[in-house]
This record gives C-alpha cells, sequence and structure tokens, in this order.
C-alpha cells in the first residue's frame, strides 16, 4: 500500500464485471493503492464491507474498526448489484446518499463508483487527507468533493455532535 495513505487497509472484492478502461478499482490498484481480491476470505474478516443494502451507515465511529482491520469495496457492475448483495455482511455499512462524478454516471444519486464509495467511506470516519490522496487520480475526483460537499460534512457534523 502507498504509504501516503497512512498504511489504512484498502481492499476491493473485484468482481471483473466492468470495462477494465473506465474501472477506477484497476487504476487505484494501479497506483498501490488498494489490494484486489476475488474472494471475501482473502481479506479481513472483521473489516468493514462497503454493502448499498446495509441497514447500518458508515459513522466516524467506525474509524477503529477502518484502522485495524480495513475496509472492502466490492467492485461490480451497477447492472448486477442485486445479484451480488444477495448475502449479509457481518461489518456491513451503507454509505449516505451521494451523487456520482465519475464520467460514466455523473449526476446521479447512488451511483457512484467503487473509488468513490472508499473515498466516501474514509471521508466520514475522519481519513480526510487519505479520501482526497485516492480521489487526486481521477479527472473528476475535485468534482465529486464539490458536489458532495453539503452531503459529506452534513454526516460528519452529525457524528460529531
Amino acid at each position: 500500500m502507498n504509504s501516503e495513505l497512512n498504511d489504512l487497509r484498502l481492499y476491493a472484492l473485484h468482481l471483473n464485471q466492468d470495462d477494465p478502461k473506465k474501472n477506477t478499482i484497476l487504476r487505484l490498484n494501479k497506483f498501490n493503492l488498494v489490494k484486489l481480491g476475488k474472494k471475501l476470505s482473502q481479506f479481513p474478516k472483521n473489516a468493514i464491507v462497503l454493502d448499498p443494502f446495509s441497514k447500518k451507515i458508515i459513522n466516524f465511529q467506525d474509524r477503529g474498526i477502518l484502522k485495524k482491520s480495513g475496509i472492502i469495496v466490492v467492485d461490480c457492475s451497477w447492472a448486477k448489484i442485486d445479484l451480488v448483495f444477495n448475502q449479509k455482511f457481518k461489518m456491513g455499512r451503507k454509505l449516505p446518499h451521494l451523487l456520482a462524478a465519475n464520467s460514466v454516471n455523473y449526476g446521479k444519486w447512488d451511483k457512484i463508483s467503487s473509488a468513490e464509495a472508499l473515498a466516501a467511506a474514509l471521508f466520514i470516519t475522519g481519513f480526510k487527507d487519505e479520501a482526497k490522496k485516492l480521489l487526486s487520480k481521477f479527472s473528476w475526483g475535485k468534482a465529486f468533493w464539490e458536489i458532495n460537499k453539503g452531503f459529506l460534512n452534513t454526516e460528519v457534523k452529525k457524528e460529531i455532535n
């Protein structure tokens, strides 16, 4: 992993369902920012799994778990999301509603890329600099922060109060 990201354990369950040229996780992997795997068993069992169907929203209190065991994003096609998430994850967490800034789904609610999901989770759990470094690898990275500034800051403020 890249030391710029404080040796955070960032993982991606890569299901190879998207165009590799547009895949954000493959790009992050190219920069050695995320570790890829094909099975959940390849990752720490107590890691947080980003799950859009979880009942629990990721929050600042998840910071310790993320620091100790890491976080896993499931990198799959939005077209196959229901099939992929047909199980419950012990440490499943969902993100608040966010707008996509990536070039494929720009401006669509909750259609964020895997890189956007990881960055948002890092931001919410207090790893703001690391989150911004992740998305700095994409031309649209700054746009994600701009269009979601109010939503992300609201989530962080909820946790502080």
